[in-house]
């Protein structure tokens, strides 16, 4: 039995005014007060007990007790859960492949480029409630964290945790690319979209290309917006650990692949973005949302459990119970 008291409701509750009837019911019996006696053809064999006394007691509760049951049962009590359903054929798949390298530590960005990108990203998730999301992260080697899925805390919950030094140093665009479009190569949804984030270069030589990471892209439908992330000029960023083992921060210069990270967007149809700053990148974001409206909206779907069986079997049980002690009186009076 699976009652959850605070989704708990009566689908007939009109059938509780069948609680009227017992306004003459209890009338009547108030008025009839006890009996005097009762005719019988001889009182041989019959022993002076309070028992049927009792047992005109318990005829009378049960006749209170099996109407409401059966009243109770019109009403039809249940409980109910929600869920949500989406037409994925109708939705837009999102993809965020997110570049969590060393240099995403530089402080060009408030409070630093990757705090800013995790603030900015999940509000950016919480935008999107009717879109499928899902999670890759690259330095010098690419790692699913979400695949697709509409359980969009998970994803928020990956990207709050996003950790710089979880993966091989360097910078692999070409791989952050491919792995999130072998996740979205196979979806049914309306549109596929990837999100494509850095603040570099590819610094790994035998990695996948992001230019041919975007034909593949291009081949299975997936438009790419790609946004570079830092200042132009130069920035404090982590250029090594001093004896404590914490981060040494230096002036550095951005350096940022605008051009291929250009290609990769135009051969895509999609767009590059350039983020120099914290509110700059939340317009980037704020951009791709307008461009990417998604028509799926989700369906509520309540699951019932049913509770009026319970009271039918509980009135049944009595009503043989009455029977019996009804037969138990008819063998009682009748004895002779």
């Amino acid at each position: 039995m699976d009652f959850n008291f605070f989704n708990f409701e009566f689908y007939s509750p009109y059938f509780f005014l069948l609680f009227l009837i017992f306004i003459p019911l209890i009338i009547r019996d108030i008025r009839s007060g006890p009996k005097q006696g009762t005719a019988v053809p001889s009182t041989v064999r019959m022993s002076e007990t309070g028992g049927h006394k009792f047992v005109f007691f318990l005829l009378k509760l049960f006749k209170y007790l099996i109407l409401s049951a059966i009243i109770i049962a019109l009403a039809r009590p249940r409980t109910f859960t929600v869920s949500q359903d989406r037409d994925e054929t109708k939705g837009i798949d999102i993809m965020l492949s997110v570049d969590v390298s060393l240099s995403m530590l530089a402080k060009d960005l408030e409070p630093d480029r990757l705090t800013a990108l995790q603030k900015i990203a999940i509000q950016f998730v919480g935008q999107r409630p009717n879109d499928r999301l899902g999670l890759v992260t690259y330095s010098g080697e690419a790692f699913t964290k979400v695949p697709v899925t509409s359980d969009h805390q998970v994803v928020i919950d990956e990207l709050s945790v996003l950790n710089p030094l979880e993966l091989e140093p360097g910078t692999a665009i070409g791989e952050g690319l491919s792995v999130a479009v072998n996740h979205l190569k196979d979806s049914r949804a309306k549109s596929k979209v990837i999100i494509l984030m850095t603040d570099g270069v590819n610094t790994i030589p035998n990695a996948m290309n992001p230019l041919l990471a975007a034909q593949l892209a291009k081949g299975a439908g997936i438009k790419v917006y790609s946004v570079g992330i830092g200042t132009n000029g130069y920035a404090l960023m982590p250029t090594g650990t001093d004896i404590f083992g914490d981060l040494v921060f230096t002036e550095t210069e951005v350096r940022i692949d605008e051009e291929m990270l250009r290609e990769v967007a135009v051969a895509t149809g999609g767009k590059y973005f350039r983020a120099t700053s914290t509110e700059s990148l939340k317009n980037v974001y704020n951009e791709i949302n307008q461009l990417e409206k998604s028509e799926n909206q989700a369906a509520k779907l309540y699951n019932y459990t049913e509770f009026y069986i319970y009271f039918l079997w509980f009135a049944l049980g009595l009503l043989l119970v009455d029977a019996m002690l009804r037969w138990w009186q008819y063998k009682m009076f009748n004895q002779a």
